[in-house]
């Protein structure tokens, strides 16, 4: 669950990263033993709107699964409109940055990355049957998930991404993803329309290129 939480609002998340560290600070969140005073002092769904908001900024790390109080708000939010809203707003700056940040020449030295998993695919399906990350995770199991290639595109995403290569950027994707499922995702990416990416990292090897 790590995954999906953290990089659907990367890019906002980095822009606002001294704000999260204030807000860390504030509610001593990164302290389990010093959430019962929390709670005490303020509402859960701010408690848990703060809890996800520092799992983004990489605050809080290491975590096994999501506090059982905000397993209910953590499952509204990813399948509400404003997880996706969070995620058009995200890409929006992305192509801003694109389109300001530097003279492209298309002579094929220019690359941007793509992480694979809540960026390109989406895994909320899975998650959304296993208590949106309050069940410990389970590699086999979120694998077989993978095997079945049925992890839907983000629209955003897939939408900049080809506006990437019809700019004549190569494209690399990376992934945490294990070799056992290389071919699974090769497969899941072009189904969901991600092809003519340039090299795909899984675990330190690559793979070169995509048809």
């Amino acid at each position: 669950m790590q995954m999906a939480i953290r990089n659907v609002l990367l890019l906002l998340a980095l822009v606002s990263l001294c704000n999260g560290l204030e807000i860390a600070d504030r509610w001593n969140i990164l302290n389990p033993e010093r959430r019962a005073p929390l709670l005490g002092g303020t509402s859960l769904k701010n408690y848990c709107e703060s809890w996800r908001m520092n799992v983004e900024l990489n605050n809080i790390r290491g975590f096994e699964v999501v506090p059982q109080e905000c397993i209910s708000y953590i499952g509204k939010y990813m399948t509400s409109t404003q997880y996706k809203t969070d995620s058009q707003r995200a890409i929006e700056q992305c192509h801003l940055h694109l389109t300001s940040c530097c003279t492209l020449k298309g002579d094929g030295k220019d690359a941007w990355i793509f992480d694979v998993d809540d960026t390109l695919l989406s895994t909320v399906p899975y998650f959304k049957i296993h208590s949106f990350g309050g069940e410990k995770l389970n590699v086999t199991s979120l694998e077989a998930w993978m095997r079945k290639t049925k992890a839907p595109a983000l629209e955003h995403t897939l939408k900049l991404f080809h506006e990437i290569r019809g700019e004549g950027i190569k494209i690399f994707l990376i992934s945490s993803r294990r070799e056992c499922v290389r071919d699974a995702t090769v497969d899941n990416l072009i189904k969901e329309g991600y092809h003519g990416w340039s090299g795909l990292t899984l675990r330190c090897v690559l793979l070169l290129p995509s048809s």
